[in-house]
């Protein structure tokens, strides 16, 4: 298994990080997970190309994790390809009803599969075995774990559920949107984190979804992680590619 991190930003994006967007990889299987500002041009970067993804696996529906939604069926269609589905929690058919309500030229030039799902599901997405989990975040939003291979937590406040959940797992790329000096709720800061995955056995942590105040700050959240949890932890960039044995 690949994963590609193709935005690792949030919705105040810089320079080097775009908005959220994480392709995976085995074979001939292909998903893309979110789709913010940015992941087009991403997917052009990686070498894949929009053409490459067929399916859409939603975490939730913030402008940051689907603004580039629409773009892709527009970009998939004047490439002539055919079809697309989307995955996501429940209101999934309702956002893209209403996005194709707003550009109409857009409805019916792609053969659109839209499939909602729950927490604690298990489901089939582009052939692969997944498992979704509810996580804490201001609007309904899910974390989705791959086997025991990968698991991405979406947006969520830290907490034991979803470190458990996690749990396990060759990589996990967690929300770490702010320092430990910034009041927040919704998202989690580095101590935060590093209190939930507490004894919980991860290959590998990235740290995504990155707001410009991390910037600078990086060994500091690190070291502040590492006072609870002592697996290894990196930031996530975009582009960067990580092989799953």
């Amino acid at each position: 298994m690949q994963v590609t991190f193709l935005g690792t930003g949030a919705a105040m994006p810089t320079g080097d990080r775009y908005q959220t967007g994480i392709l995976v990889q085995e074979d001939d299987r292909t998903v893309l997970i979110d789709c913010g500002a940015g992941v087009l041009q991403r997917l052009e970067q990686s070498g894949v190309g929009y053409e490459a993804v067929s399916t859409v696996l939603l975490t939730h529906h913030h402008l940051d994790h689907v603004a580039d939604l629409l773009p892709l069926m527009k970009a998939r269609w004047l490439a002539g390809e055919e079809h697309l589905e989307i995955v996501g929690p429940q209101g999934t058919k309702a956002l893209v009803d209403d996005l194709l309500s707003v550009f109409e030229y857009l409805d019916g030039r792609l053969e659109l599969q839209i499939r909602e799902v729950v927490p604690d599901d298990e489901f089939a997405v582009a052939g692969f075995d997944v498992t979704s989990y509810e996580t804490r975040h201001s609007v309904p939003c899910l974390a989705y774990r791959f086997d025991d291979r990968f698991t991405f937590a979406g947006d969520s406040e830290a907490f034991a559920g979803l470190a458990n959940f996690a749990d396990g797992c060759a990589i996990l790329a967690h929300d770490c949107s702010f320092p430990d000096d910034v009041d927040v709720s919704n998202h989690p800061t580095p101590e935060s984190l590093g209190k939930a995955l507490s004894g919980v056995e991860i290959g590998r942590l990235y740290l995504t979804h990155l707001y410009p105040h991390t910037e600078g700050r990086h060994e500091e959240m690190r070291r502040s992680i590492a006072e609870h949890f002592d697996g290894d932890v990196r930031f996530a960039e975009d582009l960067a590619m990580v092989s799953i044995e």
